[in-house]
């Protein structure tokens, strides 16, 4: 059985983004694993359904009690 990719236009689809943002990422090595064959960015759908399930959360505080960012800070 074939595995499914997308490409970085349908990942982005997917999660709202530009594909600007994947493009950053993959540089600073953020975001799910990738695969790069012949020039061209694919992700495995095993590997974005991995990523996604490591984003889920409870709170959008760090367990130290430090807001995740400066907006919840401001907040707090």
């Amino acid at each position: 059985m074939e595995e499914a990719h997308l490409n970085v236009y349908q990942l982005s689809k997917r999660w709202g983004l530009s594909p600007g943002t994947l493009d950053h990422w993959r540089r600073y090595g953020k975001g799910p694993r990738f695969l790069k064959i012949g020039g061209h960015v694919l992700y495995r759908l095993c590997d974005i359904t991995a990523y996604e399930e490591q984003q889920v959360r409870q709170t959008t505080v760090k367990h130290s009690g430090v807001p995740l960012n400066a907006e919840d800070a401001r907040a707090a």
